[in-house]
């Protein structure tokens, strides 16, 4: 996984509450292997109701601004391998749905909480073309003339910081697992 230190550039902007897993990445394109680019499906059915939809399959913004309860519905890993291969870095929102976030932490996908007025100040910002830097290792957002700080939980910043995935992470103990193999040999031969 790689690293999320800082998140720079323009912003997409989809103010709208409530949007759920489903809606990111529908079910019938779950079976598709990711290989094939889950960004292809990304708002699928909201992009083809809408040709005026802010995001796409490609080329877009890094950030993303979006309405309370972002991601909210069924635990869809694949809604967060969407976003990602479609190039989105990060999501500000004023709530996530708590499966959602767990998953993008673990993905490399950033999620911001922040209260709805500064997320409303983010995307009037991004509607005027102003770039905005979602700074990790400061907690801060930095954009529209503003600096505003987040929380994170401490373990999923570091996640993120160092770009570790559930396997990464087991690695970090490598060097334990490895004594623990080794002695847990040599106590008992026939076990091998």
């Amino acid at each position: 996984m790689t690293p999320v230190t800082q998140v720079s550039g323009a912003a997409a902007v989809l103010a709208r509450a409530n949007i759920d897993t489903d809606q990111i990445i529908p079910a019938r394109f779950l079976r598709k292997p990711r290989e094939a680019g889950y960004n292809n499906f990304l708002f699928h059915d909201l992009r083809a109701a809408d040709p005026d939809f802010p995001l796409g399959p490609a080329d877009n913004p890094p950030i993303l601004l979006a309405g309370a309860n972002f991601g909210c519905g069924s635990s869809r890993e694949g809604a967060v391998y969407a976003l990602a291969d479609a190039g989105v870095r990060c999501v500000i929102a004023p709530a996530f749905g708590d499966i959602f976030a767990g998953n993008a932490s673990k993905n490399g996908l950033l999620t911001v909480v922040l209260p709805e007025a500064e997320v409303a100040a983010l995307m009037a910002a991004a509607r005027q073309g102003l770039p905005m830097t979602v700074d990790l290792a400061a907690q801060e957002v930095r954009g529209a003339n503003r600096v505003i700080r987040f929380e994170i939980d401490p373990f999923r910043k570091r996640r993120l910081l160092e770009g570790l995935d559930d396997i990464g992470l087991t690695l970090t103990h490598e060097a334990e697992i490895t004594a623990f193999a080794a002695a847990r040999e040599a106590a008992h031969p026939w076990a091998r």
